[in-house]
């Protein structure tokens, strides 16, 4: 059993910054890539951000040089610092990561319950 859990969300004004955080739990053998999507209602799940477990990154256009993605490979949790926040930033927002369970051949996609971020005035 593994379990992801979000945590940092909340209401910020345009212009204002949030990190939020994302720790993995259970019988974690190793943890691969890890990422933060984001999904508005009625949309579809997008990827923000992206982190492999060697530190390469990936950012969507719109977050490029706002959103920084980094993880602590001790904790076995990733975040998102997230600056310059606009209100089309306003989403659910899910942590990712292809995690490879104790006693199992290969990686398997989990994910967390989503943490909401607002962005308005």
């Amino acid at each position: 059993q593994v379990l992801l859990v979000e945590s940092g969300g909340g209401l910020v004004q345009p212009g204002g910054s949030l990190r939020l955080s994302c720790a993995a739990s259970g019988s974690i053998f190793r943890i691969n890539a890890m990422g933060w999507y984001r999904q508005a209602p009625g949309k579809q799940r997008e990827l923000v951000a992206s982190i492999t477990s060697g530190g390469s990154t990936n950012y969507a256009d719109s977050v490029k040089g706002r959103f920084t993605i980094s993880r602590d490979n001790a904790k076995n949790t990733v975040y998102l610092r997230m600056n310059s926040l606009k209100p089309e930033d306003t989403d659910v927002y899910y942590c990712n990561a292809d995690i490879t369970v104790t006693g199992t051949p290969h990686g398997m996609d989990y994910w967390g319950k989503g943490t909401l971020v607002t962005v308005s005035s």
